[in-house]
């Protein structure tokens, strides 16, 4: 599934902070990369079971209302001491209008209630799915994830979503402290785009 030089591409969300993430990773290899919202596609109800239906859920609404390729990501945060929660419902904690600080608000909250406070037990992870779907109907799904502990307070302001309070293996600093060149390095949305890349981009940079 390679795509070609100067290809329009729709990135499947309404989620500024998403398309701006994919678009800066996309950018390099000369696509011609355009949003859901500027077209003012509707959004598709995501009723999947997993991160990777939920992505095609999304890519394939999007093709077919634009006839153009699609890419679509669905990712979220899984807790370890949640089992596994929010996960694909991590967008939902923030309420109906998608506050994220009231969703960081409650996972700690409930980590709290469980009595799980020291970073040991505050494992975490973010989940991304990349959902690749074609006008002729081909799709691909690619998965990356990111591993580290959920801390409380959040901190930083240079992430989005849950950010400011995930702190990669390895790191001193939250996702929502950390230089976004920095993060496109580690994250979650990174290892899938990797996985794309190799897929889909590669051949675009050798020819």
């Amino acid at each position: 599934m390679q795509l070609k030089p100067g290809q329009k591409l729709v990135v499947a969300s309404h989620n500024a902070g998403k398309v701006r993430e994919i678009n800066e990773l996309i950018n390099p290899f000369g696509l011609d990369a355009v949003s859901a919202g500027e077209l003012n596609l509707d959004e598709p109800v995501e009723d999947g079971d997993s991160f990777a239906a939920n992505a095609l859920i999304k890519a394939r609404a999007a093709t077919k209302a634009s006839g153009l390729a699609a890419l679509a990501d669905d990712s979220g945060l899984e807790v370890a001491g949640l089992d596994g929660a929010p996960g694909i419902y991590s967008a939902r904690w923030g309420g109906e209008s998608g506050d994220f600080q009231l969703a960081m608000e409650r996972v700690n909250n409930e980590l709290v209630e469980k009595g799980l406070l020291a970073d040991e037990d505050r494992g975490a992870n973010f989940t991304c799915a990349l959902a690749l779907c074609l006008p002729s109907g081909e799709t691909e799904v690619f998965l990356g994830q990111v591993f580290g502990t959920v801390v409380w307070p959040p901190r930083g302001t240079l992430g989005f979503g849950y950010d400011p309070m995930f702190v990669p293996l390895g790191e001193m600093v939250t996702f929502g402290e950390m230089e976004p060149a920095r993060k496109h390095q580690m994250s979650h949305r990174a290892n899938a785009f990797q996985l794309f890349k190799a897929a889909c981009l590669d051949h675009l940079v050798q020819s």
